[in-house]
């Protein structure tokens, strides 16, 4: 097991600062978590791992509780989840996650933002084909044999499985499967009594590319501004 590679982090835990953001991203989640799978966590792996990430951007348990229950109601709203693709500057290849309850607003706002940074709006598949779609966990490494859960979880669809660093520079173990294989992990894990720190999918770069630093800045300058759309969900890009 060595150090696994990570593109340089975007995710929701590092770059959204405000917490009124993250708190909007988990209660759309849940929204749409409850409208697929019902309000039970425990029969709901979904609502179950949205939950979990609640608790890592330290979201009070009767907010998470009363966004189950606006899910349920008759006046919830419906989030339609969409997948735009494109480019920021120097040709870093972005794959931007929405969901909105109105799609037109979303994807002009978003071809706005990537338009004044340089960057431009591209069409389903223009870059997705560099991404593979990956179920993503993220574990303390204190009290694991990282020799014997790595073995352990090859039987339940572990791609790949190594050492990373948290926001604030502490030590993480990493393990990624195929999408498909999500449920089968989360499973894994949740036998053998391991609570992840965080666990989602992400869209994990096939042909990352470097950049001096004035245009890697240029890139995530515009990176931060989708992050910071109110239907933007999470933004994913193959800058290192």
């Amino acid at each position: 097991m060595g150090r696994i590679f990570e593109v340089r982090k975007h995710t929701m835990f590092a770059r959204w600062d405000r917490m009124s953001k993250q708190f909007s991203r988990i209660n759309k989640e849940i929204n749409v978590a409850v409208k697929a799978g019902g309000p039970d966590p425990h029969s709901n792996p979904a609502l179950r791992r949205v939950i979990q990430n609640a608790r890592q951007v330290n979201m009070p348990k009767d907010k998470v509780e009363a966004a189950i229950k606006r899910a349920v109601g008759k006046d919830a709203t419906s989030y339609e989840q969409i997948i735009y693709e494109g480019y920021a500057p120097h040709g870093v290849a972005i794959i931007v996650e929405a969901a909105t309850d109105n799609p037109t607003r979303t994807v002009s706002s978003i071809r706005t933002i990537l338009s004044k940074g340089g960057g431009n709006l591209g069409t389903a598949g223009s870059v997705g084909f560099q991404f593979r779609k990956m179920g993503v966990f993220r574990l303390k490494p204190e009290g694991i044999d990282h020799d014997d859960l790595e073995l352990h979880l090859i039987d339940h669809g572990l791609e790949e499985m190594g050492e990373s660093t948290g926001d604030k520079g502490e030590p993480q173990l990493v393990a990624r499967c195929l999408f498909p294989d999500f449920g089968r992990m989360q499973e894994a894990l949740e036998k053998r009594g391991i609570v992840p720190i965080s666990a989602a999918h992400e869209y994990v770069c096939t042909a990352p590319i470097e950049l001096p630093e004035a245009k890697a800045n240029e890139a995530l300058a515009l990176i931060d501004k989708l992050e910071q759309d109110e239907d933007v969900q999470a933004v994913y890009h193959s800058l290192v």
